[in-house]
């Protein structure tokens, strides 16, 4: 299972002073050192952290490979199909969200995702959408042609605080082994911290992790390698928790 990191909350520390620091290209270099094996951004529409000229500095600079999510409107199409991360993960996005609330509703906005998802295979950039973990809505991606999905795993994230978390992991599994089944590849992530991530670890299916917020606010205290790495190791070794809890 690969850790790629998210790096958002690198630029939203130097945007709360509109300053040229810290630099989340810096940022990825140390990530990647520390042994990261992606690297992801956000580009919001209103662009309240990264900024394009980082999505294109960091298209040159990363080693591994750049992951860019977007929402699936015209502004971001245009901008992935100039800039041309290696791969970018399709979005829901509100104006007023503090961070992403929950997966696409790619039965919803179906003609649009689809359109978007062509648009990028076209272009020669790898996709992948970012849904909660049903099977509906990943039957949908599948039919759309998306070779890739992330799983939303907040609802688990969330229900880990009260202790209640077995039924949403039980449904992140199923999720991922159907679309396994179905022939795509397996992403996951948000919420995931350094407490929670046991459960997520030990599903096979998934092959690569989105991490941002945890590591970023690790990183303050004890600096960005090293927590990198920590969480690296954990993803490596996670505890077999039983699933009656």
């Amino acid at each position: 299972m690969r850790l790629a990191v998210n790096i958002d909350h690198i630029a939203t520390i130097r945007e709360a002073r509109k300053t040229d620091e810290p630099d989340p290209v810096a940022a990825a270099v140390l990530c990647e050192l520390a042994g990261a094996q992606g690297i992801t951004v956000h580009l919001r529409g209103d662009r309240r952290h990264i900024q394009d000229r980082d999505v294109e500095l960091l298209r040159k600079t990363v080693a591994t490979h750049l992951n860019v999510e977007m929402a699936a409107t015209t502004e971001m199409m245009r901008i992935a199909q100039t800039i041309k991360p290696h791969q970018v993960t399709l979005v829901p996005e509100r104006k007023d969200e503090i961070t992403t609330e929950g997966g696409l509703d790619v039965m919803l906005h179906s003609g649009n995702i689809e359109k978007a998802i062509n648009q990028l295979l076209d272009a020669r950039i790898d996709v992948s959408v970012f849904v909660d973990p049903s099977i509906d809505q990943i039957r949908h991606c599948h039919k759309l042609r998306a070779p890739k999905i992330e799983i939303n795993t907040g609802k688990y994230a969330d229900a880990w605080k009260s202790g209640a978390w077995a039924p949403e992991l039980e449904k992140i599994a199923t999720a991922a082994r159907a679309a396994k089944k179905l022939g795509l590849t397996v992403y996951a992530g948000h919420g995931l911290n350094y407490r929670n991530i046991d459960g997520i670890a030990t599903i096979a299916e998934i092959e690569e992790l989105n991490i941002g917020h945890s590591i970023i606010a690790r990183a303050s205290l004890v600096g960005l390698e090293a927590a990198v790495r920590e969480m690296a190791t954990l993803m490596r070794n996670p505890r077999r928790l039983p699933r009656g809890t």
